[in-house]
């Protein structure tokens, strides 16, 4: 029935399929729980090898790493069951009815997305606090405001497709490295007239970058989205590029460069701030992007 897929990087998941494993069972439903590494650290592999004695936990290792896309798309090929439950390694469940509310809303021409969401409690590690902070301030998004627009508040993190549905589609794997296969993804799902249903269904998001470290894969990110823009691969849906456009429309994008080039420092202090006004983000974000388009 119930195929449940984690691709892992460089992530510790026992105890995180423990529970799933416990959860599944306690839904007397037929599944598997397929984990793929992505060619992590030995440590990881080492810890997370402990797999193999989990009954219905099937758990394997690429030797070379291939990417989010990539490894999602090869998870859903490996999958025996019609319902693909996809679920990022770097999270934990936030009740024992995680699955059960998957199963009970299983919707054959439907994706499904359960969301995200964060700890109350801010990280010990100061160098995390940012990470968090944009998750809970930008991410955990209710319900009712995911309903809204619920093209652009899916993310791959968590949501349950039939494997015909993702077959037809899947995640695009020309993208390199972190950033925005989900956004293609909701828009094809779009364009085919495939409902995404939202439910009140989150993981938390445990597995918080340090500051710098989610600087520069927000920088990966926005070179993916420049690529798409370039490829004609997106629409205005995309905040970023929209607000993009409206600058270049009134004739600012330059002002913004050159703003952003001479007070880059000054902003990322900013952004270190106990609780940072995220305007600053989305300055930085714009500065970065018209950067990669300047000649």
């Amino acid at each position: 029935m119930l195929s449940i897929l984690i691709p892992i990087y460089n992530f510790n998941v026992i105890a995180f399929v423990r529970d799933l494993q416990q959860q599944a069972y306690n839904c007397e439903i037929d599944f598997e729980i397929i984990c793929l590494d992505d060619f992590s650290s030995e440590q990881f592999k080492l810890g997370n090898k402990e797999l193999n004695n989990f009954d219905s936990v099937i758990y394997d290792e690429l030797n070379q790493n291939i990417g989010r896309s990539k490894i999602r798309n090869l998870l859903a090929q490996k999958a025996k069951y019609e319902c693909l439950l996809f679920l990022d390694c770097d999270s934990a469940v936030v009740d024992s009815y995680f699955i059960k509310r998957y199963v009970d809303a299983i919707d054959n021409s439907s994706v499904i997305y359960g969301g995200r969401s964060y700890k109350e409690q801010s990280p010990k590690k100061s160098d995390e606090h940012f990470r968090w902070w944009y998750g809970v301030q930008r991410e955990t998004i209710r319900l009712e405001n995911r309903n809204k627009q619920p093209y652009d508040s899916f993310m791959t993190n968590n949501f349950l497709v039939k494997k015909t549905i993702y077959q037809s589609i899947k995640l695009e794997e020309t993208l390199k490295g972190y950033g925005h296969e989900d956004t293609l993804f909701g828009l094809e799902l779009k364009k085919q007239n495939i409902r995404i249903k939202h439910i009140d269904n989150p993981l938390f998001h445990i597995g918080l970058e340090s500051f710098e470290e989610y600087i520069l894969k927000t920088e990966e990110g926005i070179r993916n989205l420049k690529y798409l823009i370039e490829t004609n691969k997106i629409d205005t849906s995309v905040k970023l590029y929209r607000y993009y456009l409206l600058l270049k429309k009134f004739g600012l994008t330059n002002k913004i460069w050159r703003y952003y080039s001479n007070n880059k420092k000054e902003i990322l202090q900013k952004l270190q701030e106990n609780e940072p006004n995220l305007r600053w983000f989305d300055l930085y974000k714009l500065g970065y992007l018209i950067s990669l388009t300047k000649p």
